[in-house]
């Protein structure tokens, strides 16, 4: 065993690549996605059930803030998800599987996905 080689366990001086930082959002916004179907799901089979329910529940994500926090989160969660699926694809057919090309695919990828979390929010909170 070589004993001169760095040792590095402090997590607070490690660094991770855009590659790294981008490929653990991915698999972070597909768990939100999941855990997110917990809770819409019955709130569409509930607001199935009457008028009533489905204003309810229309006001309750349009007009409360919590609502409204959990439509923009599932929105920005789905807009990475499908953004950083687009980059995997594109990569599963050879393209931009070098380091520097897969840093500017990464940094692309969390640039579009930032704009469209930000359009969401616009387009729940106006």
């Amino acid at each position: 065993m070589n004993k001169e080689r760095p040792v590095n366990l402090d997590i607070k001086t490690i660094s991770l690549p855009i590659t790294a930082v981008v490929s653990i959002l991915h698999r972070v916004s597909a768990v939100i996605l999941w855990v997110s179907m917990a809770i819409f799901l019955p709130a569409v089979y509930f607001s199935l059930l009457s008028e009533d329910n489905f204003n309810g529940l229309l006001e309750f994500f349009s007009q409360n803030p919590l609502g409204q926090f959990m439509v923009w989160g599932l929105l920005s969660a789905f807009g990475y998800y499908m953004c950083a699926t687009v980059k995997h694809i594109i990569q599963d057919f050879g393209h931009f599987e070098e380091l520097e090309s897969g840093k500017k695919i990464a940094l692309t990828v969390a640039i579009v996905a930032g704009c469209f979390c930000i359009v969401s929010g616009i387009w729940v909170w106006a």
